[in-house]
């Protein structure tokens, strides 16, 4: 459960690539917006200010914690707001299935700054804290759970798989060794384990040692791919004909994966290509808005320096 405490400023957060996030999804007055991904409502601030006190916008989260958040955004919003909690590709389809249609879709994928910032929420390497990393509090498997419990061969498949990591064999040894011991309790516990299990040199490469393994936790815990994979069809569905979507990730399996469902979206005929005629009838879906992904520019990383793996697509529906 996280702790009575109030959310940060608004002012201590800082949402990422928002100059070009409001430039490709150009809300207007009396649209509805959904930003499916709220965290601590940057992006939300500025996408209702577009909107002119005329129209509507939905906010969801899972984590329970962004309801606070959202409270302070409502008070000062001026347009009609509603947060939804839950998994952004269960709510997403959700409101797909009963008719509710949108005009802009947002979502900002990975971790939140309200989540990151906290260190009992063990999502950081950074401090030692309670080895969680679960973005909705109240689901079952945490990451604790995953490298007391999982089989050593499972353990080297998310750790090459989410975090692209090429000790991962040496350090899923290490972890199941270790906890042959006793139990792992805290990230720190982790981190000393992953440091000493990978060849000296890398320690002192880019980034911190134990940066993918936690990347790669994060994600099994969270399932926050095949929630992205789900997620997409589901707002294309709700956006009506000329709605847009944008897409922000901060590393390459998620980017894959948008850039994947934009381009197949966006290829309309799938015949053969020796076939004289179109025989299957099917018409593009989108129309991409980002020739490439639209990264940071540098007057912003100077500002927010977590920006900096930060890519950006979208799409306009057909």
């Amino acid at each position: 459960m996280l702790p009575n405490v109030l959310p940060h400023a608004e002012s201590d957060h800082v949402p990422v690539l928002a100059d070009e996030v409001r430039e490709l999804l150009a809300v207007r007055p009396g649209e509805t917006v959904v930003d499916a991904t709220f965290g601590a409502g940057g992006h939300a601030r500025i996408l209702a200010q577009d909107l002119a006190g005329r129209g509507k916008l939905v906010a969801i989260d899972r984590d329970p914690g962004a309801k606070r958040y959202f409270d302070r955004f409502k008070a000062a919003a001026g347009v009609d707001v509603r947060f939804l909690r839950g998994d952004f590709a269960v709510v997403l389809a959700q409101l797909a299935a009963n008719g509710v249609e949108a005009d802009a879709i947002l979502l900002d994928l990975g971790i939140s700054s309200m989540q990151v910032d906290r260190p009992e929420r063990g999502f950081s390497y950074a401090t030692n804290a309670p080895l969680d990393m679960r973005m909705d509090p109240s689901s079952e498997t945490t990451a604790a759970a995953i490298v007391n419990t999982w089989d050593e061969r499972d353990l080297v498949t998310i750790f090459r798989r989410y975090g692209e990591e090429r000790y991962a064999r040496p350090i899923a040894r290490a972890i199941v060794r270790r906890r042959g011991e006793r139990p792992f309790a805290g990230t720190g516990e982790l981190v000393d384990v992953v440091k000493l299990a990978i060849p000296t040199p890398a320690r002192f490469g880019e980034g911190h040692p134990a940066k993918r393994v936690f990347q790669a936790l994060r994600i099994a815990v969270n399932d926050e791919l095949g929630q992205l994979e789900a997620a997409l069809p589901a707002a294309l569905e709700m956006l009506r004909p000329g709605g847009r979507l944008a897409v922000i990730s901060f590393h390459s399996l998620e980017d894959r994966i948008v850039k994947r469902f934009l381009a197949e979206q966006a290829k309309g005929c799938t015949c053969p290509p020796d076939f004289p005629v179109c025989v299957c009838g099917k018409e593009p879906t989108l129309r991409p808005l980002t020739r490439k992904p639209v990264r940071p520019a540098g007057h912003e990383l100077d500002l927010n320096p977590r920006a900096a793996s930060a890519r950006l697509r979208a799409a306009v529906k057909a």
